[in-house]
């Protein structure tokens, strides 16, 4: 019982820190809201007793890119001639986000899932046997996720020295 409170707890947490995340009106307070979210789903991992899972979550996620957001929202350096753009930008991301909802809630409610069966057995999850699973089955997300971040990064850069030229 105890473990079902705290999950809807942290869940409704998580949901609401991610709405604020489209709907708040400046970046910064968009970034912290993101870092309640990182940190609901940690939560969430602790629950499952994926505990390596849920240190990566605060370290990597948690601390390293949302660093890199704040950075990249700092240098963009938003003018106050782009809030009517950036208006436009949330409304079509709260619309997305609707959209996205009543589709997953469209989904679950016409099926019924088992309990998904994890990769690693309970007695397998140790740092190396995630690693191997890493760099051997799941290495073409891995490699993909880091282009992406590797892509806002160099979009960032060249839309900050566009603006300075």
């Amino acid at each position: 019982m105890a473990e079902a409170v705290s999950f809807y707890t942290f869940t409704g947490i998580m949901l609401m820190a991610a709405c604020s995340v489209v709907a708040n009106r400046k970046p910064i307070y968009s970034v912290l809201s993101l870092l309640v979210v990182m940190f609901c789903l940690a939560a969430l991992f602790v629950m499952l007793g994926a505990y390596f899972i849920a240190a990566l979550q605060v370290l990597l996620y948690a601390g390293a890119v949302l660093v890199l957001f704040l950075f990249v929202i700092m240098l963009l350096n938003l003018q106050p001639d782009d809030a009517h753009r950036a208006f436009t930008m949330r409304r079509t991301g709260i619309v997305t986000c609707l959209v996205f909802f009543f589709l997953i809630f469209r989904i679950l409610s016409r099926h019924r899932f088992e309990p998904p069966l994890s990769a690693l057995a309970p007695a397998d999850s140790t740092v190396e046997s995630v690693a191997r699973l890493l760099f051997t089955q799941y290495v073409l997300p891995f490699e993909l996720a880091s282009f992406i971040i590797l892509a806002a990064i160099v979009g960032a850069v060249t839309l900050s020295k566009q603006r300075a030229e």
